[in-house]
């Protein structure tokens, strides 16, 4: 780590601040960019291979496509430092290896303390009489002035006195924010990844249902951000803006475990409180319930009754079904069909060895009700699956607040019941104020569809705030202004994911679809360019399909374009979120004004209950046929009528 400021050749990089400056002057760079600089110079006496700047930066995070996302920081980075890439000066490129950092850093000189001046001298100077004064004037004048101090003190006491014995204040406690870094494995086995990770989750979960009011806890997704990393507590703390960081270990040894942990309060780096705790696999939720309460203490939560007899009673769980719950877990965060199929198997395995564990089936519920989004099972096929595990899980854990989530979201999505979806939603929050999927949920889940756009942006704005680093969570952001008709704030808010996800397809793909919407044609190729590339395919491919895309738009103009785009959502490659689902053929269809085709396509879309039927009220490219009876009638089937009224 970085212990100090790195001069070189006019520039500074300051790790207390995490800022690059020069001459004194502050050089805007990018999060990961500048990460990436932090990297190189701390390793400048050698060699960084690309693999090693991916995992310190980017991690695990499966939404980052490698050769480019660290591509773009080094070309960012140079831009900043006006480094040309032919003849470098600060970042040399070693070829299918790696990067050097060779700026010229100066060495470190330590302030002379005679140079500093200390408060207490300071505080003497500024109290020293003017010389050009007589002391019999300067006494003189100083009367007028504490005459008048004096006189607002008595009025300004008085005042208080009748408002204190009127209406004493009741002071609302600040809410504090923790981040659980991610815990380390130390078995010196890859393969037990999962338990570190699942035991980071878990404590997150743990904590943060612990005094939400007072304790803010940063989600998983942006935790993880930093596993692997070298980052120090305070710029960890600066990123995040957290109060507390928890640090921790796993090592497992056949049935036992041993946790180490350790809290630090960010302001001063002091290490608060530090303990092991060696259990058993099967007493693995009673260690993390100690954990929670030791911390608990230290930073003087106060625990509802609920909460206390919560932790006293954690019970035992099979070791067997615990870890299979940790691999379904791991496998699901990475958001990916295959993962997702195979956490859909070992929740499963998971409940076949205790058939009455209910975060496992909590989690098998969740696992059923996103298989649609990754392509893993049909709508049809998962949300009755995922509400019956749903339903089970809340009868064995009414406390349980994924089981309540998940059951909003079956339905919102299938069942079209807006009321039972708001009641659940609002049990999940209230249950755990700190999981950001909740908020995101709740916003573009039940309040978007409604048309409480402003409600919706702030359910979003919360799950930001607690979830910073997740690009799903930022990108939604996006999606949620569109709704809202705030299209210029849409377009900002892909812009900044992009910037803090230079690899995430997605984002690039809601910009060419947004774009296209604001009639900005040649903007939008771009963007849907990037996204083919970012999602795998072959460069030949996509180079083809712009050049198709270009000269439709010539020769033909919008109608052009959109009728090129029909045609490349019937092709076996496309990013993810392209128009080719019935929903998204509805919209290319209402651009090109074939409105029996639209509504056919949205009559589909019905049947198979795709999740995006919650949006139809709300998707501005419907307005040309929103007047129509038969999208009237479809309003009226998934309960939206009165929404769809007011577009």
């Amino acid at each position: 780590m970085l212990q100090g400021i790195i001069h070189f050749e006019g520039f500074e990089l300051d790790p207390g601040s995490f800022e690059l400056r020069h001459k004194g002057h502050l050089v805007r760079l990018e999060r990961i960019p500048l990460q990436l600089l932090f990297l190189l110079a701390e390793n400048r006496h050698r060699l960084v291979s690309r693999e090693e700047i991916l995992g310190a930066i980017w991690g695990e995070n499966v939404f980052v496509d490698a050769d480019n996302s660290i591509n773009t920081a080094v070309r960012k980075v140079r831009q900043a430092l006006k480094d040309d890439p032919e003849n470098p000066r600060f970042l040399r490129t070693v070829p299918g290896k790696g990067y050097r950092f060779t700026g010229q850093v100066e060495p470190a000189i330590s302030p002379n303390p005679a140079d500093a001046v200390p408060s207490e001298k300071l505080l003497q100077e500024l109290s020293k009489p003017d010389d050009n004064v007589s002391p019999r004037h300067r006494q003189f004048r100083k009367w007028p002035i504490w005459t008048a101090i004096a006189l607002v003190a008595l009025v300004a006491g008085v005042f208080m006195f009748r408002f204190w014995r009127i209406t004493p204040p009741t002071p609302t406690p600040k809410k504090a924010m923790l981040v659980v870094l991610p815990f380390v494995n130390l078995s010196g086995n890859p393969g037990q990844d999962y338990l570190a990770d699942g035991m980071t989750e878990e404590i997150i979960t743990q904590l943060g249902s612990l005094d939400p009011t007072r304790l803010g806890v940063i989600a998983r997704t942006s935790s993880m951000s930093y596993k692997g990393g070298e980052k120090g507590a305070a710029q960890v703390a600066k990123e995040l803006g957290v109060n507390y960081l928890l640090e921790g270990s796993v090592r497992r040894d056949k049935d036992r475990v041993r946790v180490t942990a350790q809290l630090i309060q960010a302001s001063d780096q002091t290490h608060l409180w530090a303990a092991d705790f060696d259990r058993d696999m099967g007493d693995i939720l009673r260690l993390q319930s100690d954990l929670a309460f030791a911390i608990s203490t230290k930073i003087e939560l106060t625990l509802s009754p609920p909460v206390r007899a919560r932790l006293a009673e954690a019970p035992p769980v099979n070791p067997a079904a615990h870890d299979l719950y940790l691999q379904g877990l791991h496998d699901w965060d990475l958001r990916t069909k295959p993962g997702v199929e195979r956490s859909i198997a070992e929740f499963q395995n998971a409940i076949a060895i205790d058939p009455n564990y209910a975060p496992a089936i909590a989690a098998l519920a969740r696992g059923y009700s996103l298989a649609p989004v990754v392509g893993a099972m049909t709508s049809l096929e998962s949300m009755p699956k995922a509400k019956d595990a749903a339903q089970r899980a809340i009868a064995l854990d009414p406390a349980l607040s994924s089981g309540h989530s998940t059951l909003g979201f079956v339905k919102a999505h299938y069942e079209f019941d807006w009321p039972a979806a708001q009641i659940e939603y609002l049990r999940a929050i209230n249950l755990n104020p700190n999981d950001a999927y909740a908020h995101l949920f709740y916003s573009n889940s039940f309040l978007s569809p409604l048309g409480r756009h402003a409600e919706a942006i702030d359910e979003m704005q919360k799950a930001v705030a607690i979830d910073p680093f997740s690009a799903p969570v930022q990108g939604f952001l996006g999606r949620t202004y569109i709704w809202a008709r705030q299209f210029d704030k849409a377009l900002a808010q892909f812009q900044k994911c992009a910037e803090m996800f230079p690899g995430f397809a997605l984002d690039y793909e809601r910009m060419a679809q947004l774009k296209a919407f604001m009639g900005k044609f040649e903007d939008a190729i771009t963007e849907d360019t990037k996204a083919r590339l970012l999602s795998g395919e072959g460069e030949a491919s996509v180079l083809k399909k712009e050049a198709a895309l270009r000269h439709a738009l010539a020769k033909d103009g919008p109608r052009g374009y959109w009728k090129k785009i029909l045609e490349l959502t019937q092709m076996p490659d496309n990013p993810p979120e392209a128009l080719k689902t019935p929903f998204g053929l509805a919209i290319i269809y209402a651009q090109l004004g074939e409105k029996t085709k639209a509504l056919d396509s949205l009559e589909l879309a019905y049947q198979q209950r795709s999740l995006a039927m919650t949006e139809i009220a709300i998707e501005p490219a419907f307005d040309s046929i929103r007047g129509e009876p038969r999208f009237q009638d479809l309003l009226a089937r998934v309960e939206l009528k009165d929404v769809g009224a007011k577009h």
